[in-house]
């Protein structure tokens, strides 16, 4: 347990001093008539004078109807225009200039008039994609799946209150019906914030997911000192309640993603079940480092809940702080 605190933490450190890399950039292009597309191109970056080096280009058939609008938005560049390529995408290479150099990747948005819709990375490794014909239902399975399984293993937030979870419950049977709760509750708010059911702004989010790991790691401390709260009474309760906050934090990354008009009950279930294969997988690691720990290392139970307990808390406790400024700002 302690390594894998430890290695989260190194994870969101690194995360946190090249934010400007790892941020994603995204491009959307929205078809608005037959072969003629309006270009979204939204590049990270802190004030003017510092964005990532990162730029579009197509092919010498697509032809600009208009000169790009610069502006700034958050800590964001953007820069809209229109395009006109005859016989549309299909066959286009994208390429974005620079990214092979820069630790962070694209994400790339195709909108087509009859609703259907394509969602593509670009990664330093591949920063050239060539456009194939819209989408079906199978590759937008795929797509929505693979964002979902990549969403949750980069939510360095979402893991440490998984982890803090196991730690505090360390009955299996308990174990499972609190992941469960925690599930279920994420769940329901994702589906209900992806279809708009629900708004909530995103930054109070973030600052209360943060708080619900210092919340359930302050529980784990009362517990070893002899006086167990609520958390370890009815983790699955506990779990239930915060995992609606989290849900829509998951929401908030799907929103940025959009989803495909013409598909979106698949595009949501497959990138919920995404979602939920990650976490099983996170879960699944986490167990066998702690029978691997308990097994083969001497470690008393202050070093295995104690100490992550104090290390996470005092991260979360950081987040919060920071998460809370940042949107009064």
């Amino acid at each position: 347990m302690l390594v894998t605190i430890l290695t989260v933490f190194l994870g969101t450190f690194l995360q946190s001093a090249a934010a400007d890399d790892i941020r994603p950039a995204y491009l959307q292009l929205s078809e608005n008539a037959p072969d003629r597309f309006q270009v979204l191109w939204k590049v990270p970056a802190r004030g003017q004078a510092n964005r990532l080096s990162l730029d579009v280009r197509f092919d010498p058939q697509t032809r600009e109807l208009t000169v790009p609008v610069d502006g700034y938005i958050g800590s964001a560049h953007l820069q809209r225009w229109s395009i006109e390529r005859k016989g549309g995408l299909t066959g286009l290479p994208i390429q974005i200039v620079g990214l092979e150099k820069i630790a962070s990747e694209v994400l790339l948005r195709i909108e087509y008039l009859d609703g259907r819709t394509s969602v593509n990375r670009l990664t330093p490794d591949a920063p050239t994609f060539i456009v194939t014909a819209p989408p079906g239902m199978i590759q937008t399975i795929r797509t929505y799946f693979s964002l979902g399984v990549e969403h949750i293993l980069i939510g360095f937030d979402h893991l440490l209150f998984v982890m803090v979870l196991m730690m505090l419950v360390p009955n299996l049977r308990k174990l499972v019906w609190t992941i469960t709760a925690f599930t279920i509750a994420h769940s329901i708010t994702l589906s209900l914030a992806a279809l708009s059911v629900i708004q909530v702004p995103v930054p109070p989010v973030e600052a209360c997911i943060a708080l619900s790991i210092v919340f359930v790691s302050t529980e784990i401390i009362r517990s070893q000192r002899g006086n167990p709260g609520i958390a370890e009474q009815r983790p699955w309760l506990v779990a239930f309640i915060f995992g609606l906050l989290h849900g829509l934090g998951f929401a908030s990354a799907l929103d940025r993603i959009g989803l495909p008009q013409t598909d979106i009950p698949a595009a949501l279930l497959f990138f919920n079940l995404g979602v939920e294969a990650g976490q099983l997988a996170f879960v699944a690691t986490i167990l066998m480092l702690g029978g691997f720990i308990m097994q083969y290392l001497k470690v008393g139970p202050t070093m295995i809940r104690g100490v992550p307990a104090y290390v996470a808390g005092s991260l979360a406790a950081f987040w919060t702080l920071e998460r809370t400024i940042a949107f009064w700002n």
